[in-house]
């Protein structure tokens, strides 16, 4: 291997161990992906998210706050409420990407299934 590719191999190397340690851990959670599904239709409050959700204002805070450390959703405040945005809005098309190939998958299995 040259100097180049492995010069790319390392890069690609830290990036994947960037995205697993960083966005990876923030994703791990059907209901940070709710949050993050809920917030594709724009700007919500913890409230409205919660109603939206059905889930507890303090879970759905919590969730926020690691969607938020880990630079996922950005926040404003407007009066007394702050409203979350996602900071890329494409993470709803990686995540829908995600779920077909999910979607793909169970059909697959379920011929595997069906064909004994």
């Amino acid at each position: 291997m040259s100097a180049v590719q492995n010069e790319l191999t390392d890069q690609v190397r830290l990036e994947m161990e960037e995205l697993v340690s960083n966005m990876c851990m923030a994703l791990n959670d059907p209901k940070r992906l709710m949050v993050i599904w809920a917030l594709s239709n724009g700007a919500m409050s913890v409230g409205e998210i919660s109603t939206t959700l059905g889930l507890p204002q303090a879970n759905v805070s919590q969730h926020l706050a690691i969607l938020r450390t880990r630079g996922l959703v950005d926040t404003e405040r407007k009066g007394n409420s702050i409203f979350y945005t996602l900071r890329y809005p494409r993470l709803v098309e990686a995540v829908d990407m995600l779920r077909g190939v999910l979607r793909e998958e169970i059909a697959r299995r379920n011929g595997l299934l069906g064909s004994d």
